[in-house]
């Protein structure tokens, strides 16, 4: 059976290491908000003033 390989120092394991003892884990994922459901929620277009007259118009009547 071969020998196991012998592992290099790495400088950015040993810092992130010693980052993750001081701070904490880093937490495991972000939940990103869905395009689609974002753009459902704002209207595409802004009403014009016609609309916003005629819906004045049926409340007060």
């Amino acid at each position: 059976m071969p020998k196991p390989k012998k592992r290099r120092f790495s400088i950015v394991k040993a810092v992130k290491a010693n980052a993750r003892d001081r701070v904490g884990t880093v937490p495991p994922e972000r939940v990103i908000p869905d395009p689609k459901q974002k753009r459902a929620a704002r209207p595409k277009h802004k009403e014009t003033l016609a609309d916003l007259l005629g819906r004045q118009e049926d409340r007060e009547s």
